[in-house]
């Protein structure tokens, strides 16, 4: 199992190499102030902070060079599920009230623990951060950073650093899991013409070059999924149009063509102004969803593993106050 930086362990750009000794699992959020930023942008030209831009890589790497998934990522999630039951931890909800910071602990019943809070008023640059899962045991143990000047960070155990620049093209940008196979979660961005794209994750927070999935992502008004929601062992996403229709997007587990044609799930999901994939929050072993509707109250919907009818009817669990975080993921 991983060791995290507990929350408060927040590393500058440049000391993020460093190794966290910390024992606490799933707390790795790192606080970059304006200087940090500043810092880490210095020498970088507006020619060179391209979207994809892999300084601690070759540019020459091809996707095929990507090591596939472990064969034990299966049994690493059932283990999860088992010691999420067991710990009562699992995934942690992070929200960003203004440049203010919370996180909810899962509670072992479908719904989160009273918010843990810390106190700091640097994180006014972040656009949105995105799980991901090393080691496939359904714990978070690292994360994307996405911020508003374009540039991307990943921190796990092992510190952080700058993943590259130019991201401020894109309108979306979260990890599903892993789509393409490869040997860590992926990332999936969609740029303001409506094209999504792909990056293959190499485990460790670097990416591929992008790959192009399609035009036509700018009909959707939310995109959101953390892991299998069909219950085939592949990771899925869900999208909303702008008439409050969700649809389901099943994967296919093959990079080149990631999903399979779009199911509809239901209409009237515009009472809700966030939908976030959480990964498995009622410790069943399947993924749900969680919805924030525009009265402030938080909805869990549980999967079913069924892509006929993939969520449950929904379950309270906020009341209102949740309007308040400007981000939830």
């Amino acid at each position: 199992m991983s060791t995290l930086p507990r929350h408060g362990s927040f590393l500058p750009p440049e000391n993020r190499m460093a190794k966290s000794t910390s024992r606490t699992r799933g707390r790795i959020l790192s606080r970059l102030t304006v200087a940090a930023l500043a810092a880490a942008l210095v020498g970088t030209t507006a020619g060179a902070a391209q979207a994809g831009e892999i300084p601690f890589r070759e540019r020459t790497a091809e996707l095929k060079s990507v090591s596939p998934a472990p064969q034990n990522a299966p049994q690493n999630a059932a283990r999860g599920v088992a010691r999420a039951a067991e710990e009562g931890v699992r995934q942690e909800l992070y929200a960003f009230a203004g440049p203010k910071f919370y996180w909810y602990t899962p509670d072992g019943k479908g719904g989160y623990q009273a918010r843990d809070t810390k106190n700091n008023t640097t994180w006014g640059t972040l656009k949105f951060l995105t799980h991901t899962d090393r080691d496939f045991d359904g714990y978070t143990d690292g994360i994307w950073e996405w911020h508003t000047d374009g540039s991307l960070y990943y921190q796990d155990d092992l510190g952080g650093r700058r993943v590259g620049g130019g991201w401020k093209i894109y309108n979306t940008l979260f990890s599903p899991g892993n789509l393409g196979g490869a040997a860590g979660y992926d990332v999936l961005a969609r740029d303001a013409s409506g094209v999504l794209w792909l990056y293959l994750g190499y485990g460790d927070g670097n990416l591929t070059a992008r790959t192009k999935v399609g035009s036509g992502w700018g009909q959707y008004t939310q995109i959101t999924g953390r892991g299998d929601i069909s219950g085939d062992g592949k990771a899925d996403i869900v999208a909303r149009d702008r008439s409050g229709t969700l649809w389901l997007y099943q994967g296919t587990g093959d990079r080149k063509a990631p999903f399979k044609g779009r199911t509809k799930i239901g209409g009237g999901w515009n009472t809700y102004n966030t939908l976030v994939g959480t990964g498995d929050l009622d410790f069943d072993g399947i993924t749900d969803l969680v919805a924030r509707d525009t009265k402030g109250a938080l909805w869990r919907y549980s999967g079913t593993g069924n892509p006929a009818v993939p969520y449950n009817q929904r379950v309270k669990i906020g009341t209102s106050g949740w309007n308040q975080y400007r981000i939830i993921a």
